[in-house]
């Protein structure tokens, strides 16, 4: 993988992990468009880093609510603060059960598999179709809400099934207020992040090799700043109600990956 690559992935990343068009799926469709050779775990490794630069780019932008559930969490109260952080831990139940048992089956979707990112992709349109068509609340997220989110998310690890998309769609079905559902859709994945990077470094399963360094450098950078701008964007997207505009280019583009898949057979 060249440096030119590593950086249009990279920004890519940034964007499209916020933008509710399916930042993996994407992914898959640049490394296609590349000729990338590489073998799924080498692809994978490069994801996940990506996936990385995001999740510290929504840890600035949020830094602010972050400092306050911390401070609120070692307050050792129920307050506002640790419901909202019990809520993010709920949501990550449905990931890890999906990331301990399931992890090599769903790594085999990172090889390249272009016709199921066409097909999620619109499967991904039309969940932001219904959610964008949804009223207007200020409820909060609740437990239960966090779970039924948290599966959302969990099937988000298919390739163009939008996380963001899927997670913030999830929540205004569920009658959650806009800019509430993007601010939890957005935290809710930074933990399951880290927390697969420490568990693959720690494992083997996540390995860099020297050659990688400088490619991972680039696109891990790439990605933090598009990440940056992107989630900003996002949260003004989400509230002005503008998911129809994302729901229409994820169909197309599942249809090009579809056809693009069935014209090479």
């Amino acid at each position: 993988m060249s440096y030119i690559e590593a950086i249009v992935l990279g920004i890519i990343q940034g964007l499209t992990e916020f933008l509710p068009v399916s930042s993996s799926g994407h992914l898959e469709l640049a490394k296609a468009i590349f000729g990338s050779q590489t073998i799924p775990q080498e692809s994978l490794t490069f994801t996940v880093v990506l996936h990385f630069a995001t999740a510290l780019s929504t840890l600035v932008i949020f830094k602010k609510e972050v400092v306050q559930i911390v401070k609120g969490v070692f307050e050792f109260q129920w307050n506002e603060e640790m419901k909202f952080t019990v809520k993010i831990l709920i949501s990550m139940l449905p990931a890890i059960f999906v990331g301990l048992f399931f992890e090599e089956e769903f790594e085999l979707f990172f090889s390249g598999q272009i016709l199921l990112v066409g097909l999620m992709l619109i499967i991904t349109a039309l969940l932001l179709l219904f959610a964008d068509h949804a009223k207007d609340t200020s409820k909060k997220v609740s437990f239960f809400n966090a779970f039924v989110i948290g599966i959302t998310q969990a099937l988000a690890i298919l390739p163009g099934i939008s996380r963001s998309g899927a997670t913030i769609a999830s929540s205004v079905l569920l009658g959650v207020d806009r800019t509430k559902a993007a601010r939890f859709s957005f935290l809710m994945v930074v933990p399951l992040i880290v927390g697969k990077i420490i568990r693959d470094v720690q494992t083997g399963t996540l390995s860099f090799e020297n050659s990688q360094i400088g490619t991972l450098t680039i696109g891990f950078i790439a990605a933090f700043i598009a990440g940056l701008l992107a989630c900003k964007w996002m949260i003004a997207i989400v509230k002005k109600s503008k998911l129809s505009y994302f729901a229409l280019y994820c169909f197309i583009v599942g249809i090009i990956a579809i056809g693009f898949t069935v014209s090479s057979n």
